[in-house]
Protein backbone atom coordinates (compact mmCIF):
# COMPACT_ATOMS: atom_id res chain seq x y z
CA UNK A 1 0.00 0.00 0.00
CA UNK A 2 1.22 3.50 -0.76
CA UNK A 3 1.34 5.57 2.22
CA UNK A 4 -0.08 8.98 1.91
CA UNK A 5 1.07 11.58 4.76
CA UNK A 6 -1.44 13.96 6.13
CA UNK A 7 0.43 17.40 6.62
CA UNK A 8 -2.56 19.58 6.21
CA UNK A 9 -6.03 19.89 7.66
CA UNK A 10 -8.97 18.85 5.77
CA UNK A 11 -10.48 21.98 5.33
CA UNK A 12 -11.69 24.89 3.26
CA UNK A 13 -9.62 27.88 3.86
CA UNK A 14 -13.04 29.83 4.33
CA UNK A 15 -14.78 29.59 7.29
CA UNK A 16 -18.26 30.40 8.21
CA UNK A 17 -19.91 32.83 10.75
CA UNK A 18 -20.07 31.01 14.65
CA UNK A 19 -23.61 29.25 15.91
CA UNK A 20 -23.68 28.28 19.47
CA UNK A 21 -26.24 26.21 18.48
CA UNK A 22 -26.05 23.23 16.51
CA UNK A 23 -24.99 24.17 12.90
CA UNK A 24 -25.02 22.49 9.76
CA UNK A 25 -21.40 20.81 8.40
CA UNK A 26 -21.21 21.14 4.63
CA UNK A 27 -18.55 19.42 2.73
CA UNK A 28 -17.49 16.57 0.25
CA UNK A 29 -15.47 13.26 -0.22
CA UNK A 30 -13.38 12.78 -3.23
CA UNK A 31 -10.61 11.77 -5.09
CA UNK A 32 -7.37 13.21 -4.55
CA UNK A 33 -5.57 12.72 -7.78
CA UNK A 34 -2.64 14.41 -7.13
CA UNK A 35 -2.00 13.41 -3.67
CA UNK A 36 -2.03 17.36 -1.83
CA UNK A 37 -4.94 16.63 0.53
CA UNK A 38 -6.75 20.05 -0.90
CA UNK A 39 -10.18 19.53 -3.19
CA UNK A 40 -9.20 20.36 -6.53
CA UNK A 41 -10.69 22.40 -9.84
CA UNK A 42 -11.05 18.94 -11.34
CA UNK A 43 -10.96 16.01 -8.85
CA UNK A 44 -13.71 14.06 -8.67
CA UNK A 45 -16.47 14.07 -5.96
CA UNK A 46 -17.12 10.51 -4.74
CA UNK A 47 -20.90 9.32 -4.18
CA UNK A 48 -22.37 6.66 -1.67
CA UNK A 49 -19.60 7.29 0.65
CA UNK A 50 -20.70 7.62 4.18
CA UNK A 51 -19.94 10.35 6.71
CA UNK A 52 -20.81 10.49 10.50
CA UNK A 53 -20.91 12.80 13.25
CA UNK A 54 -20.89 10.05 15.90
CA UNK A 55 -24.25 9.36 15.78
CA UNK A 56 -25.76 9.87 12.28
CA UNK A 57 -24.95 8.60 8.92
CA UNK A 58 -25.30 10.22 6.09
CA UNK A 59 -24.47 9.46 2.19
CA UNK A 60 -22.67 11.47 -0.51
CA UNK A 61 -24.30 12.50 -3.27
CA UNK A 62 -23.06 12.18 -6.70
CA UNK A 63 -20.76 15.23 -6.83
CA UNK A 64 -19.56 13.43 -3.53
CA UNK A 65 -20.67 16.65 -1.41
CA UNK A 66 -22.53 16.13 1.78
CA UNK A 67 -24.37 17.83 5.24
CA UNK A 68 -24.53 16.97 8.69
CA UNK A 69 -25.61 18.39 11.81
CA UNK A 70 -22.44 19.14 14.88
CA UNK A 71 -22.62 20.32 17.55
CA UNK A 72 -19.43 22.33 19.83
CA UNK A 73 -18.19 18.94 20.58
CA UNK A 74 -18.19 16.79 17.60
CA UNK A 75 -15.93 14.72 15.33
CA UNK A 76 -16.96 14.41 11.77
CA UNK A 77 -15.64 11.35 10.17
CA UNK A 78 -15.75 9.86 6.90
CA UNK A 79 -16.26 5.83 6.82
CA UNK A 80 -13.56 4.49 4.40
CA UNK A 81 -15.17 2.28 1.97
CA UNK A 82 -13.56 -0.91 0.40
CA UNK A 83 -10.52 0.07 -2.30
CA UNK A 84 -9.88 2.99 -0.91
CA UNK A 85 -7.50 4.45 1.92
CA UNK A 86 -7.38 7.76 3.77
CA UNK A 87 -4.69 9.59 4.30
CA UNK A 88 -1.84 8.90 7.16
CA UNK A 89 0.07 10.62 10.01
CA UNK A 90 3.97 10.53 9.85
CA UNK A 91 3.30 7.45 11.91
CA UNK A 92 0.70 5.55 9.97
CA UNK A 93 -2.35 6.87 12.17
CA UNK A 94 -5.14 7.41 9.69
CA UNK A 95 -6.62 10.29 9.26
CA UNK A 96 -10.11 10.52 8.80
CA UNK A 97 -11.72 12.77 10.29
CA UNK A 98 -12.37 16.51 11.83
CA UNK A 99 -12.53 17.54 15.14
CA UNK A 100 -15.12 20.42 16.10
CA UNK A 101 -14.35 22.16 19.35
CA UNK A 102 -14.11 25.47 18.58
CA UNK A 103 -12.96 26.20 22.54
CA UNK A 104 -10.94 23.42 22.72
CA UNK A 105 -11.38 20.42 25.41
CA UNK A 106 -11.60 21.55 29.19
CA UNK A 107 -8.75 22.21 30.83
CA UNK A 108 -7.91 20.68 34.45
CA UNK A 109 -6.65 17.64 33.56
CA UNK A 110 -2.45 16.13 33.32
CA UNK A 111 -2.33 15.34 29.99
CA UNK A 112 -3.49 18.13 26.53
CA UNK A 113 -6.63 17.55 25.02
CA UNK A 114 -7.72 19.18 21.85
CA UNK A 115 -6.61 22.75 21.31
CA UNK A 116 -9.44 25.30 20.04
CA UNK A 117 -10.93 24.68 16.38
CA UNK A 118 -12.41 27.81 16.51
CA UNK A 119 -15.61 28.27 13.92
CA UNK A 120 -16.59 25.63 12.11
CA UNK A 121 -15.75 26.20 8.34
CA UNK A 122 -17.50 26.38 5.50
CA UNK A 123 -16.53 22.79 4.12
CA UNK A 124 -15.00 19.72 5.39
CA UNK A 125 -13.68 17.76 3.05
CA UNK A 126 -12.27 14.09 3.15
CA UNK A 127 -10.12 12.81 0.61
CA UNK A 128 -9.69 9.27 -0.45
CA UNK A 129 -7.08 7.62 -2.60
CA UNK A 130 -7.89 4.22 -4.54
CA UNK A 131 -6.26 1.32 -3.40
CA UNK A 132 -6.00 -2.65 -3.92
CA UNK A 133 -7.62 -4.28 -1.44
CA UNK A 134 -8.18 -7.97 -1.95
CA UNK A 135 -10.47 -9.91 -0.25
CA UNK A 136 -7.61 -12.27 1.15
CA UNK A 137 -5.59 -10.04 3.82
CA UNK A 138 -3.91 -10.14 6.99
CA UNK A 139 -4.36 -8.05 9.84
CA UNK A 140 -2.32 -7.52 13.35
CA UNK A 141 -3.81 -7.28 16.66
CA UNK A 142 -2.26 -6.25 19.69
CA UNK A 143 -3.75 -6.19 22.84
CA UNK A 144 -2.42 -3.69 26.15
CA UNK A 145 0.87 -2.96 24.94
CA UNK A 146 0.47 -0.93 28.18
CA UNK A 147 3.54 0.89 28.89
CA UNK A 148 4.05 2.88 32.29
CA UNK A 149 7.34 4.15 30.96
CA UNK A 150 9.69 5.13 28.36
CA UNK A 151 11.87 1.62 29.00
CA UNK A 152 8.31 -0.12 28.76
CA UNK A 153 8.11 1.47 25.32
CA UNK A 154 11.45 0.26 24.62
CA UNK A 155 10.57 -3.32 25.59
CA UNK A 156 7.29 -3.47 23.11
CA UNK A 157 9.66 -2.02 20.39
CA UNK A 158 12.27 -4.46 21.37
CA UNK A 159 10.20 -7.72 22.04
CA UNK A 160 7.42 -7.28 19.83
CA UNK A 161 7.77 -4.59 17.03
CA UNK A 162 11.44 -5.22 15.92
CA UNK A 163 9.74 -8.82 13.94
CA UNK A 164 6.74 -7.29 12.37
CA UNK A 165 9.10 -4.62 10.60
CA UNK A 166 7.97 -5.57 7.22
CA UNK A 167 5.13 -7.71 7.73
CA UNK A 168 2.47 -8.28 4.84
CA UNK A 169 -0.28 -7.49 6.99
CA UNK A 170 -2.52 -4.81 5.57
CA UNK A 171 -2.91 -3.06 8.68
CA UNK A 172 -2.66 -3.30 12.58
CA UNK A 173 -4.70 -2.64 15.70
CA UNK A 174 -4.25 -1.93 19.15
CA UNK A 175 -7.39 -2.97 20.98
CA UNK A 176 -6.75 -0.49 23.97
CA UNK A 177 -4.47 0.11 27.08
CA UNK A 178 -2.16 1.62 24.36
CA UNK A 179 -0.81 2.96 27.47
CA UNK A 180 -0.78 2.49 31.62
CA UNK A 181 -2.27 6.05 32.74
CA UNK A 182 1.16 7.92 31.02
CA UNK A 183 -0.77 9.14 27.82
CA UNK A 184 2.18 11.83 27.39
CA UNK A 185 3.90 8.50 25.85
CA UNK A 186 1.41 8.06 22.95
CA UNK A 187 3.54 9.83 20.40
CA UNK A 188 6.82 8.03 21.74
CA UNK A 189 5.00 4.99 21.01
CA UNK A 190 3.32 5.33 17.84
CA UNK A 191 6.41 6.29 16.56
CA UNK A 192 7.75 2.88 17.39
CA UNK A 193 4.77 1.25 16.03
CA UNK A 194 5.08 3.06 12.71
CA UNK A 195 8.59 1.21 12.03
CA UNK A 196 6.12 -1.86 11.40
CA UNK A 197 5.31 0.23 8.37
CA UNK A 198 1.02 -0.07 7.66
CA UNK A 199 -1.85 1.78 8.64
CA UNK A 200 -2.75 1.60 12.55
CA UNK A 201 -5.93 1.64 13.99
CA UNK A 202 -6.73 2.13 17.62
CA UNK A 203 -8.85 0.84 20.41
CA UNK A 204 -9.64 3.36 24.32
CA UNK A 205 -8.87 0.92 26.68
CA UNK A 206 -9.20 2.09 30.65
CA UNK A 207 -5.59 3.05 30.83
CA UNK A 208 -5.95 5.56 27.98
CA UNK A 209 -8.42 8.14 29.56
CA UNK A 210 -7.79 11.36 31.00
CA UNK A 211 -8.51 10.38 34.90
CA UNK A 212 -9.25 13.93 36.70
CA UNK A 213 -12.29 13.48 34.11
CA UNK A 214 -15.51 14.04 36.16
CA UNK A 215 -17.92 12.96 33.32
CA UNK A 216 -17.52 10.28 30.16
CA UNK A 217 -17.38 12.69 28.09
CA UNK A 218 -14.18 14.06 28.58
CA UNK A 219 -12.18 11.62 29.68
CA UNK A 220 -11.35 10.78 25.79
CA UNK A 221 -9.73 14.13 25.16
CA UNK A 222 -6.16 13.17 24.76
CA UNK A 223 -7.21 10.16 23.14
CA UNK A 224 -8.82 12.20 20.43
CA UNK A 225 -6.25 14.38 20.19
CA UNK A 226 -3.29 12.07 19.08
CA UNK A 227 -6.25 9.31 17.86
CA UNK A 228 -9.83 11.03 16.09
CA UNK A 229 -12.44 9.61 17.23
CA UNK A 230 -12.80 6.95 20.00
CA UNK A 231 -15.66 5.51 18.01
CA UNK A 232 -15.51 4.64 14.83
CA UNK A 233 -15.99 2.00 11.89
CA UNK A 234 -14.18 1.19 8.36
CA UNK A 235 -13.96 -1.73 5.31
CA UNK A 236 -11.35 -3.58 4.18
CA UNK A 237 -12.14 -6.50 1.40
CA UNK A 238 -15.58 -8.26 2.12
CA UNK A 239 -15.00 -7.26 6.16
CA UNK A 240 -16.49 -4.24 8.40
CA UNK A 241 -14.82 -2.80 11.30
CA UNK A 242 -16.20 -1.09 14.24
CA UNK A 243 -14.39 0.52 16.58
CA UNK A 244 -15.84 0.30 19.60
CA UNK A 245 -15.17 2.51 22.90
CA UNK A 246 -16.74 0.33 25.73
CA UNK A 247 -15.29 2.25 28.59
CA UNK A 248 -17.53 4.52 30.64
CA UNK A 249 -15.91 6.61 33.24
CA UNK A 250 -17.67 8.05 35.72
CA UNK A 251 -16.36 9.94 38.80
CA UNK A 252 -18.87 10.31 42.34
CA UNK A 253 -18.52 14.20 43.64
CA UNK A 254 -19.07 12.70 47.09
CA UNK A 255 -16.75 9.85 47.43
CA UNK A 256 -14.00 11.85 45.19
CA UNK A 257 -13.59 8.19 43.59
CA UNK A 258 -13.67 7.84 40.11
CA UNK A 259 -13.90 4.25 38.27
CA UNK A 260 -15.05 2.72 34.91
CA UNK A 261 -17.57 0.14 33.71
CA UNK A 262 -17.92 -2.08 30.08
CA UNK A 263 -20.83 0.36 28.17
CA UNK A 264 -21.33 2.64 25.56
CA UNK A 265 -23.04 6.01 25.10
CA UNK A 266 -26.36 6.57 23.73
CA UNK A 267 -24.91 8.49 20.61
CA UNK A 268 -22.58 5.21 20.36
CA UNK A 269 -25.35 2.99 20.18
CA UNK A 270 -27.16 5.01 18.04
CA UNK A 271 -24.10 5.62 15.84
CA UNK A 272 -23.63 1.35 15.57
CA UNK A 273 -27.29 0.88 14.55
CA UNK A 274 -27.20 3.46 12.19
CA UNK A 275 -23.68 1.41 10.90
CA UNK A 276 -25.07 -1.45 10.49
CA UNK A 277 -27.87 -0.65 8.84
CA UNK A 278 -25.62 0.43 5.90
CA UNK A 279 -23.55 -2.83 5.66
CA UNK A 280 -24.91 -6.05 3.67
CA UNK A 281 -25.77 -9.06 5.16
CA UNK A 282 -22.64 -10.74 3.19
CA UNK A 283 -20.20 -8.91 5.08
CA UNK A 284 -18.25 -9.81 7.49
CA UNK A 285 -18.91 -7.69 10.88
CA UNK A 286 -15.95 -7.12 13.02
CA UNK A 287 -16.56 -5.35 16.56
CA UNK A 288 -13.29 -4.49 17.94
CA UNK A 289 -12.88 -3.66 21.65
CA UNK A 290 -10.57 -3.32 25.24
CA UNK A 291 -13.47 -4.64 27.59
CA UNK A 292 -14.58 -8.03 26.42
CA UNK A 293 -18.70 -7.86 25.32
CA UNK A 294 -19.78 -10.54 27.82
CA UNK A 295 -18.90 -7.63 30.84
CA UNK A 296 -20.59 -5.08 28.65
CA UNK A 297 -23.98 -3.72 30.33
CA UNK A 298 -25.52 -3.26 26.90
CA UNK A 299 -24.58 -6.81 25.73
CA UNK A 300 -27.84 -7.98 24.77
CA UNK A 301 -28.92 -4.97 22.91
CA UNK A 302 -26.00 -5.06 21.05
CA UNK A 303 -26.41 -8.69 20.73
CA UNK A 304 -30.21 -7.77 18.87
CA UNK A 305 -28.33 -5.79 16.15
CA UNK A 306 -26.45 -8.83 15.16
CA UNK A 307 -28.87 -11.86 16.05
CA UNK A 308 -29.48 -12.08 12.24
CA UNK A 309 -26.35 -11.61 10.54
CA UNK A 310 -24.64 -14.89 9.73
CA UNK A 311 -21.12 -13.20 9.62
CA UNK A 312 -19.91 -12.05 12.92
CA UNK A 313 -17.11 -11.74 15.44
CA UNK A 314 -15.91 -9.88 18.16
CA UNK A 315 -12.04 -9.27 19.79
CA UNK A 316 -11.19 -7.41 23.09
CA UNK A 317 -7.81 -7.34 25.13
CA UNK A 318 -8.43 -6.39 29.15
CA UNK A 319 -7.78 -9.33 30.81
CA UNK A 320 -3.88 -10.31 30.08
CA UNK A 321 -4.91 -13.69 29.12
CA UNK A 322 -6.13 -15.25 26.02
CA UNK A 323 -9.26 -16.78 25.29
CA UNK A 324 -11.62 -17.87 22.84
CA UNK A 325 -15.72 -17.73 23.48
CA UNK A 326 -18.40 -19.40 21.55
CA UNK A 327 -21.39 -17.42 22.97
CA UNK A 328 -24.82 -19.24 22.92
CA UNK A 329 -27.99 -18.63 24.39
CA UNK A 330 -26.92 -19.24 28.16
CA UNK A 331 -24.50 -15.58 27.22
CA UNK A 332 -27.75 -13.85 25.83
CA UNK A 333 -26.87 -14.36 22.54
CA UNK A 334 -29.63 -15.17 20.27
CA UNK A 335 -28.39 -15.69 16.83
CA UNK A 336 -28.14 -19.20 14.87
CA UNK A 337 -24.74 -19.85 15.57
CA UNK A 338 -22.29 -19.00 18.69
CA UNK A 339 -20.98 -15.79 18.37
CA UNK A 340 -16.97 -15.94 18.40
CA UNK A 341 -15.36 -13.30 21.10
CA UNK A 342 -11.80 -13.42 20.80
CA UNK A 343 -10.03 -12.14 24.23
CA UNK A 344 -6.75 -11.16 22.24
CA UNK A 345 -2.90 -12.27 23.75
CA UNK A 346 -1.64 -9.10 25.34
CA UNK A 347 1.79 -7.70 23.63
CA UNK A 348 2.85 -6.84 27.46
CA UNK A 349 1.55 -10.06 29.08
CA UNK A 350 0.98 -9.65 32.45
CA UNK A 351 2.52 -5.94 32.45
CA UNK A 352 5.61 -6.69 31.19
CA UNK A 353 6.60 -8.65 35.16
CA UNK A 354 8.44 -11.19 35.35
CA UNK A 355 12.53 -11.70 35.63
CA UNK A 356 14.56 -10.02 32.70
CA UNK A 357 15.82 -12.54 30.06
CA UNK A 358 18.37 -12.68 27.43
CA UNK A 359 18.28 -8.78 25.69
CA UNK A 360 17.33 -7.58 28.86
CA UNK A 361 13.42 -7.34 28.82
CA UNK A 362 11.03 -9.34 30.70
CA UNK A 363 9.62 -13.13 29.75
CA UNK A 364 6.16 -11.23 30.30
CA UNK A 365 4.43 -14.63 30.64
CA UNK A 366 0.59 -13.60 30.66
CA UNK A 367 -1.18 -14.92 34.21
CA UNK A 368 -2.54 -18.22 31.56
CA UNK A 369 1.12 -19.36 31.18
CA UNK A 370 0.67 -17.77 27.80
CA UNK A 371 3.83 -15.80 26.21
CA UNK A 372 3.08 -12.25 25.35
CA UNK A 373 2.57 -11.92 21.66
CA UNK A 374 -0.09 -10.72 19.40
CA UNK A 375 -2.63 -12.06 16.81
CA UNK A 376 -2.24 -12.59 13.28
CA UNK A 377 -5.71 -12.71 11.98
CA UNK A 378 -6.61 -13.90 8.27
CA UNK A 379 -9.75 -12.59 6.18
CA UNK A 380 -11.05 -14.28 3.53
CA UNK A 381 -14.27 -12.50 2.06
CA UNK A 382 -16.95 -13.25 5.14
CA UNK A 383 -14.36 -16.24 6.71
CA UNK A 384 -11.55 -15.15 9.30
CA UNK A 385 -9.38 -16.88 11.01
CA UNK A 386 -7.03 -16.37 14.36
CA UNK A 387 -3.38 -17.47 14.32
CA UNK A 388 -1.44 -16.57 17.95
CA UNK A 389 1.90 -15.72 17.33
CA UNK A 390 4.48 -15.79 20.55
CA UNK A 391 7.29 -12.67 20.94
CA UNK A 392 10.10 -13.48 19.35
CA UNK A 393 9.50 -17.18 19.38
CA UNK A 394 8.75 -19.26 16.51
CA UNK A 395 5.29 -19.35 14.31
CA UNK A 396 4.81 -23.50 14.98
CA UNK A 397 5.51 -22.41 18.85
CA UNK A 398 1.81 -22.99 20.08
CA UNK A 399 1.74 -24.89 22.83
CA UNK A 400 3.90 -25.79 26.37
CA UNK A 401 3.88 -29.10 27.67
CA UNK A 402 4.65 -30.13 31.24
CA UNK A 403 5.61 -33.48 32.62
CA UNK A 404 7.98 -34.61 35.30
CA UNK A 405 11.45 -35.02 34.09
CA UNK A 406 11.66 -38.54 35.27
CA UNK A 407 8.82 -40.46 37.08
CA UNK A 408 9.39 -44.40 38.61
CA UNK A 409 8.12 -47.37 36.55
CA UNK A 410 5.77 -47.95 39.53
CA UNK A 411 4.98 -44.23 40.39
CA UNK A 412 1.31 -44.35 41.13
CA UNK A 413 0.41 -41.40 39.67
CA UNK A 414 1.83 -38.81 37.07
CA UNK A 415 0.34 -36.47 35.01
CA UNK A 416 1.25 -34.40 31.19
CA UNK A 417 -0.43 -31.11 31.05
CA UNK A 418 -0.90 -29.53 27.64
CA UNK A 419 -1.34 -25.78 27.67
CA UNK A 420 -2.67 -24.98 24.14
CA UNK A 421 -1.91 -21.18 23.69
CA UNK A 422 -4.97 -20.46 21.76
CA UNK A 423 -7.16 -23.89 22.41
CA UNK A 424 -11.00 -23.67 23.23
CA UNK A 425 -13.58 -25.72 23.79
CA UNK A 426 -13.89 -26.52 20.22
CA UNK A 427 -9.93 -27.38 20.08
CA UNK A 428 -9.57 -31.29 19.92
CA UNK A 429 -6.66 -32.55 21.51
CA UNK A 430 -5.27 -35.84 21.73
CA UNK A 431 -1.87 -37.16 23.14
CA UNK A 432 0.31 -40.58 22.45
CA UNK A 433 3.31 -41.55 24.80
CA UNK A 434 5.88 -42.96 22.94
CA UNK A 435 9.13 -45.39 23.47
CA UNK A 436 12.65 -45.17 21.28
CA UNK A 437 11.19 -47.92 20.12
CA UNK A 438 8.58 -46.10 18.20
CA UNK A 439 5.75 -47.84 20.06
CA UNK A 440 3.13 -45.21 20.81
CA UNK A 441 0.11 -45.60 23.76
CA UNK A 442 -2.67 -43.49 23.40
CA UNK A 443 -2.99 -40.93 26.37
CA UNK A 444 -6.64 -39.80 27.75
CA UNK A 445 -6.31 -35.47 27.49
CA UNK A 446 -9.17 -34.53 29.55
CA UNK A 447 -10.05 -30.84 29.93
CA UNK A 448 -8.47 -29.08 32.91
CA UNK A 449 -9.39 -25.57 31.73
CA UNK A 450 -9.89 -24.87 35.82
CA UNK A 451 -6.50 -26.02 36.87
CA UNK A 452 -3.33 -23.22 36.23
CA UNK A 453 -0.83 -24.33 34.03
CA UNK A 454 1.60 -25.90 36.36
CA UNK A 455 5.01 -24.59 34.75
CA UNK A 456 3.95 -20.85 35.10
CA UNK A 457 2.92 -21.65 38.28
CA UNK A 458 6.48 -23.10 39.04
CA UNK A 459 8.30 -20.53 37.85
CA UNK A 460 6.04 -17.92 40.00
CA UNK A 461 6.44 -20.00 43.40
CA UNK A 462 10.59 -19.79 42.13
CA UNK A 463 10.76 -16.17 41.74
CA UNK A 464 8.75 -15.09 44.68
CA UNK A 465 11.95 -17.61 46.04
CA UNK A 466 14.24 -15.62 44.56
CA UNK A 467 12.87 -12.34 45.28
CA UNK A 468 12.76 -13.07 49.50
CA UNK A 469 16.21 -14.52 48.93
CA UNK A 470 17.03 -10.84 47.67
CA UNK A 471 15.34 -9.11 49.89
CA UNK A 472 13.17 -7.36 47.53
CA UNK A 473 16.33 -5.62 46.36
CA UNK A 474 15.00 -6.17 42.30
CA UNK A 475 15.42 -4.98 38.94
CA UNK A 476 12.07 -6.38 37.62
CA UNK A 477 8.54 -6.37 38.26
CA UNK A 478 7.03 -9.58 40.25
CA UNK A 479 4.82 -12.00 38.24
CA UNK A 480 1.33 -11.78 38.41
CA UNK A 481 -0.40 -14.78 40.38
CA UNK A 482 -1.23 -17.65 37.90
CA UNK A 483 -5.23 -17.52 36.62
CA UNK A 484 -6.78 -20.10 34.35
CA UNK A 485 -8.05 -19.34 31.13
CA UNK A 486 -9.91 -22.57 29.70
CA UNK A 487 -7.17 -23.90 27.24
CA UNK A 488 -5.36 -26.55 29.11
CA UNK A 489 -5.85 -30.15 29.29
CA UNK A 490 -3.84 -33.18 31.25
CA UNK A 491 -3.28 -37.19 30.66
CA UNK A 492 -2.58 -39.39 33.37
CA UNK A 493 0.63 -41.25 32.22
CA UNK A 494 0.79 -44.90 32.49
CA UNK A 495 2.06 -46.75 35.93
CA UNK A 496 3.52 -49.63 34.03
CA UNK A 497 6.00 -47.98 31.86
CA UNK A 498 9.50 -50.10 31.60
CA UNK A 499 12.40 -48.05 32.38
CA UNK A 500 14.14 -45.98 29.65
CA UNK A 501 13.09 -42.51 27.60
CA UNK A 502 10.25 -41.62 26.11
CA UNK A 503 8.30 -38.88 24.03
CA UNK A 504 5.06 -37.32 25.00
CA UNK A 505 3.42 -35.94 21.71
CA UNK A 506 0.06 -33.78 21.97
CA UNK A 507 -1.48 -32.91 19.02
CA UNK A 508 -4.27 -29.89 18.71
CA UNK A 509 -6.89 -29.13 15.78
CA UNK A 510 -8.23 -26.25 15.72
CA UNK A 511 -12.35 -25.19 14.57
CA UNK A 512 -10.16 -23.59 11.51
CA UNK A 513 -8.74 -26.71 10.65
CA UNK A 514 -5.15 -25.65 11.82
CA UNK A 515 -3.06 -28.26 13.24
CA UNK A 516 -0.52 -27.75 16.31
CA UNK A 517 2.00 -30.10 17.59
CA UNK A 518 4.10 -30.61 20.21
CA UNK A 519 6.59 -32.81 22.28
CA UNK A 520 7.65 -33.26 25.61
CA UNK A 521 10.70 -35.93 26.74
CA UNK A 522 10.53 -38.30 29.96
CA UNK A 523 12.44 -40.43 31.52
CA UNK A 524 11.17 -43.83 33.66
CA UNK A 525 13.91 -44.86 35.83
CA UNK A 526 13.96 -48.33 37.48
Amino acid sequence: MSRIVLSTVLVSLLVAPSVDAQQMARGRVYHDTNFNQVWDTGEKGLAGISVSNGEDIVRTSKDGSYELSVSDDAILFVIKPAGWMTPLSETNLPRFYYIHKPKGSPQGTRFPGVEPTGDLPASIDFPLYPVNEPERFKAIMFADPQPRNQQEVDYLIQDVLEELIGTDASFGVTLGDIMFDDLSLFESQNQGIALVGIPWYNVIGNHDVNREAKVDEESDETFERVFGPAYYSFEYGKAHFVVMDNVEWYYNGETKKHGYRGAISKAQMKFLENDLKLVPADKLVVLMMHIPITKMEQRGTIFKLLKDRPFTMSVSGHQHYQQHLYLGKEDGWEGEKPHHHVINVTASGSWWKGIKKFGNTPHAYSRDGVPNGYSIVTFDGNQYSFQYQAANRPADYQMQISAPVEIGSQQEQAYAYANVFSGSVKSEVTAVIRNRKGKAVKLEMVPAHSEVDPDYKRLYDQERSLIQKLDGKIDWMEMSAPAAAGHLWKAQLPKDLSSGMYSIEVQAIQPNGAIYKGLRPIRVAN
